[in-house]
């Protein structure tokens, strides 16, 4: 598939594509995108709502476990999620005066903090031009045969930063997210809205079953 054909088709089926969790400020994207691990945006924010209402990242730092367990309990894994919003709140006052810096290093470097993570991040907040692969993003692009099947999620961002434009890839990142999440899903794919039928061997498989 022709990448112009591909970024076309994109556009038609998603054309209104951002980021999908509530923030205002900085540090809330990024506990909102390391409380989305295992968890809908959805959840997220109806829950960082409450929790960022409650708290800044100064009072957030300094608030008791349990307190931020009762109120993010509903993402899942709260526990060890509670641990690390503590901890980055800690570190982002102690550290960089409560700002969340564009240095990838650093990022990553916090608990609970990965390679998708920073990517969303430092896409959304400083510009960079960056492509997260999460379980849609991966799951789209080996459906569509922009990766093979066994290729790891950052083998799966390499190639997709290989054969786009740089300039569209924060944009196609949101893209592919959405389309994963409405349209080619992991169960039930809603094919019928999809343009790339041609090109995805999950469908030629489902239509010969």
């Amino acid at each position: 598939m022709k990448t112009n054909d591909f970024l076309d088709k994109l556009n038609t089926m998603i054309p209104d594509a951002r980021c999908a969790l509530n923030y205002n400020k900085d540090y809330e994207l990024l506990i909102a995108t390391v409380l989305s691990a295992q968890c809908t945006d959805k959840r997220v924010n109806k829950v960082t709502e409450v929790l960022f209402n409650k708290y800044d990242i100064f009072s957030l730092a300094n608030a008791e476990l349990k307190d931020i367990e009762k109120i993010i309990y509903s993402c899942g894994n709260y526990k060890k999620k509670s641990i690390y919003i503590k901890e980055i709140a800690n570190r982002l006052v102690k550290e960089k005066s409560g700002i969340v810096p564009n240095d990838r290093e650093y990022l990553e470097g916090l608990p609970g903090v990965g390679r998708k993570t920073t990517n969303v991040v430092l896409s959304n907040l400083y510009d960079v031009p960056l492509i997260a692969v999460d379980t849609h993003v991966e799951r789209v692009s080996k459906r569509l045969k922009l990766a093979n099947k066994s290729d790891s999620v950052l083998v799966v961002e390499k190639k997709l930063m290989k054969k786009l434009p740089k300039y569209t890839w924060s944009r196609t990142h949101h893209q592919l997210v959405l389309f994963g999440r409405y349209i080619c899903k992991s169960q039930k794919p809603e094919c019928e809205k999809c343009l790339f039928t041609n090109n995805c061997e999950y469908f030629k498989k489902r239509k010969n079953s």
